[in-house]
């Protein structure tokens, strides 16, 4: 009998456990529930206060449209289709809905809000318009306006510069085309004409790493030569490139450029360039058959040596016929070295350029004697800039120089820069210019002169070789 009530005792404590646990389950269930439904109320919530603001900015931006002339009103018009257009394509069925129904922006100017119906057929209108012009924008290209206004005071009678010019103003256009090629064009406005500086595309997706550029472009030839006029960091070139490789416009012609990224050691950046050209720039060469073409070739070596210093050396060669016919050839030799020091950090304040060019030059032409001969020249030029802050910079330059036709006459020059950033779209630069320039053998003529440049950009320009 007792070992019955014991069973039947210990049977009603199971029984009430399992009770116990019933409730203590449920409840659990319950408040996961809870948790779930608070969370959509979160959301649904967050999706309701985006349309309210949504809402608000197309009522302001109808009201800013009502209140404009009707070429301002399109412009505006552009503005709330691309303000509407992201919030129809990610938003659910639901948000589009709220949308709709929210109020109008709260100013008295605002108009009473149009009935779901016609909202959505306009919102339909306004995505369809946005995309086009949003295609529209992406097919236009960057254009951009270089203003190089130069003046000059002092003495040269050897090479005199006009008192004041506006010495040239350069459009740029420059686009992609398509994901395999790119196209920039550099159009040159000066006082003596127009002149298509650069104009080419590039073909970036051809295989074995390979770079094509096809078009006028400047040759790959030391560092000064393939920089434009308002990228220098001075007013004038320097002698040597004026009297060896072509001054202002120096080797820029017609042709091919094929370049590619050689294997190097560890550290170091190689790249090979080779061009041919049709052989016509400026008075270094020119091409008088069809086959006078020119080439050009360079090798270019770039290393970190810290993460605020690097050094680039390059190697260069130019070949070509000049202005005596095609059996004169002209030879070319440079090589050039470029510091920088721009510490990461502050590299808007601070900065350090040293760069340093050779070239030489070996000109076929004919003696006094009616005697082919080879003239061999020889220039240099070294240029130093320090940034002095955010607005200004320093520098100087030394030159020194034969001439290509006549090596006896060895021209000198030094030049002191100082140049003031109002922002990144303009800047006023002033250089003091030294020339102990040669007129004969034994004869030289000291020019003193003050430049200053005014320049100024507009629109999106890109950036120039590094």
């Amino acid at each position: 009998m007792k070992k019955a009530l014991a069973l039947c005792a210990l049977l009603f404590a199971s029984v009430n456990a399992k009770a116990q646990e019933i409730p203590t389950s449920a409840s659990a269930g319950e408040k996961s529930a809870a948790n779930s439904e608070a969370r959509i109320q979160t959301l649904e919530q967050q999706v309701s206060m985006l349309a309210e603001q949504v809402a608000l900015l197309r009522g302001q931006l109808k009201v800013l449209a009502d209140t404009k002339s009707p070429s301002e009103e399109s412009g505006a018009r552009l503005v709330l289709t691309s303000a509407s257009a992201p919030v129809s394509a990610e938003s659910s069925s639901s948000s589009i809905a709220s949308a709709t129904s929210a109020p109008a922006a709260p100013t008295a100017a605002a108009p009473a809000a149009p009935a779901p119906q016609a909202q959505a057929l306009q919102s339909t209108q306004s995505q369809t318009f946005g995309g086009a012009s949003g295609n529209a924008r992406l097919l236009n290209p960057d254009i951009s306006l270089i203003g190089d206004f130069i003046g000059a005071v002092g003495h040269n009678d050897v090479a005199p510069s006009p008192s004041l010019q506006l010495h040239e103003s350069e459009l740029g256009v420059q686009a992609i085309i398509d994901p395999y090629a790119r196209a920039d064009v550099f159009i040159s406005f000066g006082e003596t004409g127009v002149n298509v500086e650069e104009g080419y595309v590039t073909f970036t997706s051809l295989p074995a790493g390979l770079l094509l550029k096809v078009g006028k472009m400047r040759a790959v030839f030391g560092k000064i030569n393939t920089i434009h006029n308002h990228a220098l960091p001075y007013i004038d070139r320097p002698l040597a490139t004026n009297n060896l490789v072509g001054g202002e416009d120096g080797i820029d012609d017609a042709g091919f450029s094929l370049s590619r990224i050689l294997p190097a050691p560890k550290g170091w950046f190689v790249e090979a360039t080779a061009q041919v050209f049709r052989g016509d720039s400026s008075d270094v060469f020119t091409a008088s058959e069809r086959q006078d073409a020119s080439v050009v070739g360079h090798l270019r070596g770039y290393k970190d040596i810290t993460e605020s210093t690097n050094l680039d050396l390059g190697v260069s060669y130019a070949r070509g016929h000049n202005d005596l016919g095609s059996a004169f050839i002209t030879s070319l030799y440079g090589a050039d070295a470029t510091l920088r020091w721009k510490p990461l950090r502050r590299a808007i304040y601070k900065s350090f350029i040293f760069r340093t060019e050779m070239f030489y030059s070996l000109r076929d032409q004919i003696s006094p004697l009616d005697l082919s001969q080879s003239v061999h020249a020889f220039g240099t030029y070294s240029s130093a800039e320090y940034r002095v802050n955010r607005r200004w910079t320093v520098g100087g330059r030394f030159d020194r120089s034969a001439h290509a036709r006549n090596a006896n006459l060895i021209d000198t020059g030094l030049s002191a820069i100082v140049t003031y950033w109002p922002s990144e779209f303009s800047q006023i630069r002033g250089q003091y210019r030294y020339g102990h320039l040669a007129t004969a053998p034994t004869s030289f003529d000291n020019a003193n002169e003050l430049l200053f440049q005014f320049l100024f950009v507009m629109g999106a320009h890109g950036a120039h070789p590094f």
